[in-house]
């Protein structure tokens, strides 16, 4: 069984940097990355610090510099209504905000560690957000839980608009010789309800997974955070082949709504909390409590959410050992 964390912040730690720094620097970022997968072998690469700020700072908003080593964050929001939203001129992925800056990164990650997951190297991809976590970073969601109750129809619509502009950025990460890695948690429950999930979210959601589809040539993964069993069954009418079983969810019950769907691939999360503190004990545990989970599927790998920037990557390892030896009959 694939053994699958997401590194994002933890990038950083890896080169001994802080998030701030690598989010910054086109170098630092490379270094990061590439330095992740030398040590892991991991997929996908997906080339990010803070990962849902990339297109919110190219409409406007400002990621803040946290203290330490947090992860970069947007504070203020720059717009209040989705009216606004929805007459903003979409950002051009070639010179806007940090999006040039991620490509050219995950191209000279991609040239140091060439792609062909089967022979163990990098599958990289850069980080592409959903419509509605976008228009969380950019109204603020108590504004957007507001419109919500008030005017669904104006929130559907700006989700659909946001999608066009996401598109336009697919197309110039393909043009650039990459992949996408897709991720939408602003949407899960309890921010929103199921039903306005169905009712708000779902059509824009099935539209940027369909045309992201299209451009990159393949079914695109939905990967979505939280709480997520509630909405399984609309996540999987968007057509997406590869779901997150996330750490905070009902992992057992989210199992076994997926034996209806044995052709899609199943991301189950471990809870990184044991890597964190240094208990291999309770790793192991949580290792055996995934692959009791996992249950002979076919079509599944282990992940481990977003690995926090402390992790020790001696733990990582480990835990990667752990895995592959019980993946030995």
């Amino acid at each position: 069984m694939q053994f699958s964390p997401s590194v994002y912040e933890h990038a950083a730690r890896v080169i001994g940097k802080s998030p701030w720094e690598v989010s910054r620097s086109s170098e630092l970022l490379f270094q990061g990355h590439a330095e992740a997968f030398r040590l892991y072998h991991h997929a996908p690469v997906v080339v990010g610090i803070d990962i849902y700020n990339l297109e919110a700072e190219a409409y406007g908003a400002t990621v803040a510099r946290p203290s330490g080593n947090g992860i970069p964050a947007i504070i203020e929001h720059p717009y209040s209504t989705t009216k606004e939203l929805m007459s903003l001129k979409p950002f051009d992925p070639e010179t806007d905000g940090r999006i040039p800056m991620v490509i050219e990164a995950a191209k000279r990650v991609a040239s140091e560690c060439p792609g062909g997951v089967a022979a163990g190297e990098a599958d990289v991809r850069v980080p592409l957000a959903g419509p509605f976590s976008i228009a969380t970073n950019l109204m603020g969601f108590e504004n957007l839980l507001c419109e919500i109750l008030t005017a669904p129809d104006a929130v559907r619509d700006a989700l659909h608009y946001l999608v066009d502009g996401q598109i336009q950025f697919a197309k110039e990460i393909v043009r650039q010789g990459l992949d996408i890695a897709f991720f939408e948690s602003a949407a899960v429950p309890p921010l929103m309800s199921p039903q306005n999930f169905r009712d708000i979210e779902l059509g824009a959601l099935k539209a940027i997974i369909r045309r992201a589809a299209a451009v990159v040539g393949h079914p695109v993964p939905c990967v979505m955070g939280g709480d997520t069993t509630p909405i399984l069954d609309a996540i999987l009418e968007t057509g997406t082949g590869y779901v997150c079983c996330p750490a905070g969810t009902d992992q057992q019950l989210f199992m076994e709504k997926m034996k209806a769907h044995p052709e899609v691939m199943v991301r189950i999360n471990m809870d990184p909390r044991p890597m964190t503190s240094k208990n291999f004990d309770a790793v192991e545990k949580e290792v055996d409590r995934v692959l009791e989970l996992a249950n002979n599927r076919d079509k599944v790998c282990i992940g481990t959410g977003c690995l926090p920037f402390e992790t020790d990557p001696q733990m990582v390892l480990k835990t990667k050992e752990y895995i592959l030896s019980r993946n030995v009959p």
